[in-house]
């Protein structure tokens, strides 16, 4: 419910997935990244909600390619350095 400063349910992360097949791979992706994260030693739950998608609408033009229009924002991709592997097929 946050991302760097700003607080609320806007701010919340989310995966929304079009069909069972996508919902089952992002919650797989979750859980396998879940896993990476404690064997780094940083354990804390992902709260990313996962769930099917709902109408799309395009959101206000300010709001698109936001990094972008605002290089110096605080709202960098700086991560947490914990890597993201798939598992193997």
């Amino acid at each position: 419910m946050r991302q760097g400063s700003d607080v609320g349910t806007q701010y919340r992360s989310a995966i929304y997935a079009i069909g069972d097949w996508q919902l089952e791979l992002a919650e797989q992706s979750k859980a396998t990244y879940h896993r990476a994260l404690a064997d780094a030693g940083r354990g804390e739950p992902i709260t990313t909600e996962v769930e099917p998608a709902p109408e799309f609408f395009y959101a206000e033009d300010y709001h698109q390619q936001y990094l972008a229009k605002n290089p110096d924002s605080y709202c960098g991709i700086g991560g947490c350095g914990v890597s993201y592997r798939p598992p193997a097929q």
